[in-house]
Order: structure tokens, then sequence, then C-alpha cells
């Protein structure tokens, strides 16, 4: 499929979803239903194991919401965009493969968010990562308020929000907001060796360890493992589930057929 606003490249078992409006790949309605549609094909590609969402060009992965075509929207107008927005972010987290945002320059508002949808998240030394809504009048409606305290603590989170400063890619790494910073040459590498052990992994397991944690954390805690408890019954009896424990017996490579 053929898309105005992103590319699609797939190496192997892996695919890489680059946004691509230039000069800094910020996010409008359609470039949010463009991510949606291709997360839906990438869904359905069984040679697809794992994701890479990352930014074209030079200066940012996502520079966040393209101001200029939401401002001065009536509420019903920007309900119908919050939808389509929201259905593509929805998407993005709720995917079954595992997704690794690859950030560098610019991660601003709603590009922000978008990163925060994806599992893992590697930063370049030189990204600045933040949601300055704020500093608009305005504040993130696309899961910023959610998924970041979530993600590095309330506390933390209030500073960032309601400051509306963004951190360094080595600072994101400290307060644990993204997994890794590397050097910008590094940064694709990187997340291509981490997207490739992914993709190694037996699917049915991966996408289940996935399910276990992001249900279980909006559980209460025994709600939660119960459900930890049936995801486990499920790879346990699983084909890939028999194989792996019986490699570990023989002492050999299991042979996963991801059933």
């Amino acid at each position: 499929m053929e898309y105005e606003t992103l590319y699609v490249e797939k190496e192997e078992n892996i695919a890489i979803v680059s946004l691509n409006r230039p000069p800094v790949n910020s996010l409008n309605e359609k470039a949010y239903k463009e991510i949606y549609a291709a997360f839906c094909d990438l869904e359905k590609d069984d040679n697809v194991k794992a994701i890479i969402l990352t930014g074209s060009g030079e200066k940012a992965f996502a520079a966040g919401l393209d101001v200029k075509e939401v401002a001065g929207k009536n509420i019903p107008d920007y309900y119908a965009f919050s939808r389509i927005s929201k259905m593509c972010i929805d998407k993005v987290a709720e995917i079954e493969k595992p997704t690794i945002a690859a950030l560098f320059g610019f991660v601003f508002g709603g590009g922000c968010e978008l990163a925060l949808a994806c599992d893992l998240r590697i930063a370049s030394e030189d990204a600045k990562i933040g949601c300055p809504e704020i500093n608009l009048g305005i504040i993130p409606g696309s899961g910023g308020t959610q998924r970041l305290p979530r993600l590095i603590g309330i506390a933390k989170a209030k500073e960032l929000l309601y400051m509306g400063e963004a951190v360094s890619g080595e600072e994101a790494c400290r307060i644990g907001l993204v997994n890794r910073v590397v050097p910008r040459d590094k940064l694709m590498e990187e997340a291509k060796v981490w997207a490739k052990k992914l993709a190694s992994k037996p699917k049915l397991a991966l996408s289940l360890l996935k399910n276990a944690i992001d249900k279980g954390m909006n559980m209460d805690l025994e709600s939660a493992i119960n459900h930890e408890n049936n995801c486990f019954v499920v790879v346990y009896v699983s084909e890939d589930g028999r194989e792996g424990m019986k490699a570990f017996i023989e002492k050999r490579k299991p042979n996963f057929k991801d059933r």
C-alpha cells in the first residue's frame, strides 16, 4: 500500500514505519489514519514479527500535532479528529507484535504520545522529548497524561507536564522514559538489533507476555495475577511451550514454530 505521510519498509522479519511529513513530521488527520492503516496491515502480515516506528529526515521523530490544522476547530469537529488520533494510538499500543520507537531530534506533544504507545523506546543523544502543550494553553489529549505517569511515576510526570519542558535523550533514559540512549548514527542500527532479537522470540509467548503486562497494569493486583496465570496456561500447553521446555531438558536450541 502506498502512503502519503509515511514509509513502510520490511527487512527479514521486521518492519520499519517512518513518519514522513517534512520538515518535522508533524501529525495531522491523514498521518494518524495512515499510521493506523499501516499497523493494521502489519498486524496481518505473519512474516513481520517486530515493528520499529521512527521518523524520516534529520530534524524530528515527530514535533507534535499539526497545530495549524486543528486550531480553531469547534467542539464536534475536534471530537471527530480526536476519535481518529485515539484510534491510531490505541492500535499502536494494542498491536500484538512488539514495537520499538526509535527517537531523535524533536519528540514533542503528539509525537511523544505516539512514542509512549510503543513497547520500547531507544533515543539518540540529540533527542528532545516532552509534552509542551501547557505552553499553548492546552494539555495533552492523546494519552500523555495517562501513559507518562504510568511509565515514569506521577511526580516526575507532573513536573514534565506542568513545566512543559523537554528532556534530553540522556535524561529520558535516566528517568525511565526511554530504555536506551545511543549516538545518533547508531540509532537505527541499535533499533534493528533489538527488533531482530524480538523477532526471534516465540510469537505466541511474546504476544501473551505483552498482553499480561499491559492488561494487568489496569487491574487490581489479584485480578492481574489471575490474568497472568490464564496467559501462562495458554502458552504452557502451546506447541512452542512444549518445545521450549523439552529443548531445555535435552540441552538444545528450541525450534519454535509460532504455534
